[in-house]
């Protein structure tokens, strides 16, 4: 493999690993700012009043996401193995 397809294989997966994580990510910043937004308005300032809701919308955007995060890094994989099988 010549040094450019090293490149183009790092840009892939640095590209995969925000694809894949962009979705639990957004979520997380949603709930996060709407229980703010919440917590502001009712003057409720507990800390831990965050965590729930965030482990709860994490878990249901993994199950949505899921399969979409598995074919992204299926495809990754697939472009990595054929150029290390083709010898770049």
């Amino acid at each position: 493999m010549t040094p450019a397809d090293i490149l183009d294989v790092a840009r892939d997966g640095i590209l995969t690993v925000i694809l894949v994580s962009a979705p639990l990510m957004i979520g997380g910043l949603v709930v996060g700012v709407a229980i703010s937004l919440v917590q502001a308005l009712t003057q409720i300032q507990e800390q831990t009043l965050v965590f729930v809701p965030k482990i709860i919308a994490t878990f249901v955007i993994l199950l949505v996401a899921l399969p979409f995060m598995g074919d992204l890094m299926n495809g990754c994989m697939t472009r990595v193995m054929a150029k290390v099988v083709t010898g770049g």
